[in-house]
């Protein structure tokens, strides 16, 4: 791939230009005032900053011991990783030709790995993702999901975005343990370890933070992936000198001062073949195995997670690109709903869990990444990476969180469209926004200020405003955040 402006390499040869121009005019790229450097730029940061998801995923999947005693292999889990994330991103980039990366959902992965696979195997709980995904496809097509994102206010929409600036600020923060749990202290989370920026680790965060953000603000191209770089070389330096080690060993805290996920070394060899071994195992044996009401709690609470998060996190990413209308829709938005949809059905049949948009997409946004030709360039590098797993790994976490937060900074400049003239507004957005970094969920931000709008704004004399289907959307929701009693009731 060229980093020029044009991809001809002999502007004489009028089959070239002919080319050059129906790639140009199938993903917009002039038209939304791109080029073909700016989209592999931020291809390749959308792609650094997700790459994490290659181990991480792995490494929660690997820990849930199914009802059987069976647990998922690691080397399995990060290849059908690598290839599920890959190929749903190309076809993202292919079908809704947005600049959204595909990889395994955090939350459905948590929640598949500590609480359904207690209950099912791993191949009955990747069968009920991939009924989720099927459900999802199915609104998706008929047009009901689109019903119901157009039912939601533009203010919640924006309410969303902001939501979602904080949220993976908040996990940036986390990630590089500039904020920490404090166990049964109060206040719950506090400064680095024991109220200091004590850690090596974190101090590169600061140091990547604080670099990048120069670069933003001085308006450099390129300005995230070279703090992104610059953080990782200067990382891999400070380990080579110091051996800090990583901060977990065999699961357990081993290293208060070590490196999160990754150590940042180049040591033994970068390549490794990939097993696909867990490709279509996939079973629908959970029906039977603990009764048709107990399956589709699991799957009602699979359908929401996914819906909203998705649903939330598209909606972030669209304004952040300046890709939405004043109503918070973008081009081709049915179209990308019925591939998220897909992104559920292919993690399950590989394995993987849900694949889904990630908000870590708004770091290439950010880079200036507004096409599905940047999907490319992201698809592309997971492929590859699931034969490179060792040396994706040497970009630290801590480097990555600093993109998270720089982009949750752009993605909050969206409130200054919300008017909080209105309590009945304010509050609701409100909720939503905080709502989100506190429980660490897209979903439970967007349940809470769904619930809120339509009940105070009703109460207040507003209820004609209210879309019928957004009161069917909230009511869902009060299914949704109590569904632990609701099974129980239907348990007993």
């Amino acid at each position: 791939m060229t980093t020029a402006t044009t991809p001809t390499t002999d502007p004489a040869d009028p089959t070239e230009q002919k080319q050059a121009g129906a790639v140009d005019r199938f993903f917009e790229i002039t038209k939304r005032g791109s080029n073909y450097a700016t989209e592999v730029r931020g291809g390749i940061v959308t792609f650094v900053t997700m790459a994490y998801i290659v181990i991480l995923n792995p490494i929660i999947l690997s820990s849930g011991v199914d009802v059987d005693g069976n647990t998922l292999d690691f080397m399995q889990l990060s290849a059908v990783t690598g290839l599920t994330a890959g190929v749903m991103t190309i076809l993202f980039g292919l079908v809704a030709r947005l600049p959204f990366g595909f990889a395994a959902g955090l939350g459905i992965n948590s929640f598949l790995a500590v609480s359904v696979v207690g209950q099912v195997t791993w191949p009955e709980a990747m069968g009920l993702v991939v009924i989720n995904g099927l459900i999802i496809v199915l609104l998706a097509a008929t047009g009901l999901r689109r019903l119901i994102f157009d039912a939601v206010p533009i203010q919640l929409k924006l309410a969303i975005t902001v939501g979602i600036g904080l949220f993976i600020a908040f996990i940036g923060f986390v990630d590089a343990g500039f904020v920490t749990a404090t166990g049964a202290n109060s206040p719950p989370v506090g400064l680095g370890v024991n109220g200091s920026v004590a850690t090596v680790p974190t101090l590169i965060f600061v140091f990547t933070l604080l670099l990048t953000g120069i670069l933003v603000a001085r308006k450099v191209k390129g300005g995230i992936l070279i703090g992104l770089v610059s953080g990782t070389v200067v990382a891999v330096v400070v380990e080579a000198i110091w051996n800090i080690g990583p901060k977990f060993a065999n699961g357990e805290l081993a290293n208060p001062n070590g490196w999160g996920l990754s150590v940042p070394e180049l040591s033994g060899s970068p390549v490794s073949v990939p097993d696909l071994s867990l490709l279509g195992q996939v079973s629908f044996g959970s029906f039977e195995r603990i009764g048709a009401l107990a399956a589709l709690m699991l799957v009602f609470t699979l359908v929401f997670t996914n819906f909203f998060d998705a649903m939330g996190t598209m909606t972030g990413l669209s304004k952040e690109a300046a890709l939405a209308d004043e109503k918070g829709n973008f081009p081709r938005l049915k179209s990308a709903l019925v591939v998220e949809g897909v992104g559920a059905v292919a993690g399950g049949f590989a394995s993987s869990s849900s694949n889904t948009v990630f908000i870590e997409s708004g770091a290439g946004i950010g880079e200036g990444a507004r096409t599905g030709f940047a999907n490319l360039v992201t698809g592309a590098l997971f492929l590859v990476a699931m034969f490179f797993t060792p040396l994706v790994s040497i970009v630290p976490t801590e480097v990555a969180a600093a993109a998270l937060v720089i982009v949750g900074a752009l993605m909050m400049s969206q409130i200054k469209g919300i008017d909080f003239t209105e309590f009945s507004v304010l509050l609701p957005v409100f909720l939503t926004v905080t709502v989100m970094p506190l429980t660490y969920s897209i979903a439970n931000g967007i349940g809470a200020g769904f619930i809120s709008w339509v009940i105070i704004r009703s109460l207040s004399g507003k209820a004609k405003e209210i879309s019928p289907l957004l009161w069917v959307v909230a009511a869902g929701f009060l299914i949704y955040f109590a569904r632990g009693p609701v099974e129980a009731l239907f348990a007993g």
